[in-house]
């Protein structure tokens, strides 16, 4: 029986709505943000079997509402919280490119590492992290219907390392907030993408 895992993104924050990187900084759901996880409260409607979260508070109050009347308690993962970005952090995309040019570009083109600005040093670092974390959650409930509850950047490292996808495609798709990127595994560990950012639980909103 296939393993069935929902990687979901958090709900908005002010941060998102204002373009910032969040990185490791513990931003909270803004009142849209809240509205958002409770659709995504329905689009699940207590169909699971548990559900992981990041520690930041962002993921965790949207993996709270959720959970709500499920009888599912979170299980926090640390792993599982957003890449950390430095000294990029709390600025805009504008503003990192103006005040770090270089470091930006290879952020953006190298394949090798994406070094980064202190924090988890590299886009390669926080790849492994996510995808051993996503992997050992699987090997734990094969044949469940998990939900993570993560973060768009920590996601994405981690699909990279699962289907093995050059760093550079980091920078080309995106993920919304309370997007749903569903995976089947079968027994053999192998991951088969079936939707990526299906935000279509959300008013006006749809599937990539």
């Amino acid at each position: 029986m296939d393993t069935q895992v929902y990687l979901v993104r958090h709900g908005e924050t002010e941060w998102n709505a204002s373009g910032k990187y969040q990185g490791c900084t513990d931003i909270a759901l803004s009142k849209e943000g809240i509205i958002q996880a409770e659709y995504l409260k329905k689009r699940f409607d207590k169909s699971f079997s548990c559900i992981y979260t990041s520690p930041l508070k962002r993921a965790m109050e949207t993996a709270r509402i959720i959970s709500e009347n499920t009888g599912a308690t979170p299980i926090i993962s640390k792993e599982l919280r957003e890449i950390n970005f430095g000294e990029w952090e709390g600025l805009t995309v504008s503003e990192i490119k103006n005040k770090y040019p270089n470091e930006f570009n290879n952020w953006k083109t190298d394949e090798t590492s994406a070094d980064l600005v202190g924090g988890d040093l590299s886009l390669k670092n926080s790849s492994i992290r996510s995808t051993n974390e996503i992997l050992r959650i699987v090997k734990e409930n094969k044949g469940k219907k998990i939900i993570i509850v993560a973060h768009g950047g920590i996601i994405k490292a981690g699909l990279l390392g699962i289907f093995q996808w050059k760093l550079t495609m980091y920078h080309k798709f995106a993920l919304g907030n309370t997007s749903v990127s569903k995976l089947n595994f079968d027994d053999d560990l192998n991951a088969y993408l079936i939707t990526l950012n299906d935000t279509s639980h959300l008013p006006s909103a749809g599937t990539l």
